[in-house]
């Protein structure tokens, strides 16, 4: 009956972690701009008011407020579903990665008022939109979402 409670706890992993590493990085980047790590990878020290790739990052504040509603209001729908599709382990295991990170996001929107990105992929000069591992959970969560459809179409 409380399976679903198990996924939560897979959620709170990511948000740990997420939140941990934000600390990290605010705590070890707080002067320089940017650390290379590797040829293609940098980690640096970006604050983003707005949603992914820093959509409506300039758009005055009110931006915080819409992104806060649709996190809290997608994390309610998510609870929804992982109650009643707790025993489908793929399904449950995409949806805990999504909490996981829209809550690890909203947690800094509500204290900070933006989002910490620190993960910077690129190629030459060509740079990927900085993200961070809340990020890299909601995009874990949705590609196991589509792996996860496409099992389900194929039975």
């Amino acid at each position: 009956m409380l399976d679903w409670i198990r996924w939560l706890g897979l959620s709170l992993i990511v948000i740990a972690l997420d939140q941990l590493s934000k600390w990290q990085i605010v705590k070890g980047l707080s002067g320089e701009s940017e650390v290379e790590i590797a040829s293609f990878f940098n980690l640096v020290l970006l604050y983003n008011k707005g949603a992914a790739f820093s959509f409506l990052n300039d758009a005055g504040g009110w931006q915080k407020f819409l992104f806060i509603f649709i996190a809290m209001t997608a994390s309610v729908l998510i609870l929804f579903l992982l109650k009643k599709h707790s025993g489908e382990i793929l399904f449950s295991a995409a949806l805990a990665f999504i909490l996981g990170g829209a809550l690890g996001n909203l947690l800094d929107r509500i204290r900070m008022g933006h989002v910490v990105d620190f993960l910077d992929f690129h190629i030459a000069d060509h740079h990927f939109p900085a993200f961070n591992l809340a990020d890299s959970a909601i995009t874990l969560g949705a590609a196991l979402l589509i792996l996860d459809n496409f099992r389900k179409g194929k039975s």
